[in-house]
């Protein structure tokens, strides 16, 4: 009896550890594999200035950062310096560009501290490894004389006519994942930009300007088309490009939406979502 009851206790430890005894050998339990986890993903924000330097840097840098940690999705690096954006390998346990996923500039503006092999290795990045480039309001202040930036990008800084002001907006994309949060109309108090060298046939506009609500007898206006982009999506290459002009306040990083189309923007250039990059007319008013 008292051998009967070790084996039966033998029995049980075995099947609780997911298998049992028969004759001396192992017969494992039939259950599935547990699911294989992938990779997190890998941000490096850039907010160095060269120029004016905007009081949201910290902000939007930070909030990069807390989006990734909050979502999962991402680990975030933030630097203030350009070192990192080469493919050489660096030391002290820097991790190059090749490291990455997505390169953030934040508020980045002037012409920064960039050899011409660490252009190269920038653009290749974008263009040739098919990574994601994500560009913050001053971002398009920035490398005025690195032509192909420029063409990543979509354009260049050339004024804000309005200043800090109650924009008023339209959404031109609210299917997008992007700013699908947005209403059809709204109103954001923001710093838009108005863009040079930037075409509308070259991108594809999520957000812009209502120029029907827009004093126009501004000297600051260069724009005689009154196209005025406040958000959009590109290629460069196989990469995949987004800029808006929002983020110019610190109080502009409090907001639900503007937090959300970033984060958006993010996992779009990371690939997790998917969006046309066609261009498009803009609507009629």
């Amino acid at each position: 009896m008292q051998v009967r009851m070790w084996r039966g206790y033998v029995l049980g430890l075995a099947m609780a550890a997911g298998g049992w005894a028969l004759g001396g050998a192992q017969v494992a339990s039939k259950t599935a594999a547990p699911a294989k986890v992938p990779a997190m993903k890998r941000v490096l924000v850039i907010g160095q200035t060269k120029g004016f330097e905007h009081d949201s840097v910290s902000a939007a840098m930070d909030a990069v950062y807390q989006m990734g940690k909050q979502s999962g999705l991402w680990n975030t690096t933030m630097r203030t310096d350009t070192e990192l954006l080469t493919k050489d390998k660096l030391e002290r346990n820097a991790k190059n560009i090749d490291t990455f996923d997505v390169l953030v500039f934040a508020s980045t503006t002037g012409e920064l501290d960039l050899t011409a092999e660490q252009k190269r290795d920038m653009l290749a990045f974008v263009k040739d490894d098919g990574k994601g480039f994500v560009g913050i309001h001053a971002a398009l202040d920035t490398n005025y004389k690195w032509p192909e930036y420029g063409e990543m990008i979509g354009g260049w800084f050339n004024d804000h006519p309005w200043g800090t002001f109650d924009a008023p907006i339209v959404n031109e994309a609210p299917g997008s994942a992007i700013v699908g949060q947005f209403p059809r109309e709204f109103v954001k108090k923001d710093e838009i930009y108005q863009a040079k060298d930037w075409s509308r046939d070259k991108v594809n506009v999520l957000l812009s300007l209502d120029a029907s609500k827009l004093k126009m007898d501004n000297p600051k206006i260069h724009r005689t088309d009154k196209d005025f982009a406040v958000a959009w999506t590109k290629m460069y290459g196989k990469g995949r490009v987004f800029y808006s002009t929002l983020g110019h306040t610190e109080a502009s990083w409090d907001d639900p939406e503007i937090r959300k189309m970033y984060f958006e923007a993010i996992k779009w250039a990371l690939g997790m979502t998917e969006g046309s990059t066609a261009s498009h007319a803009a609507p009629v008013k």
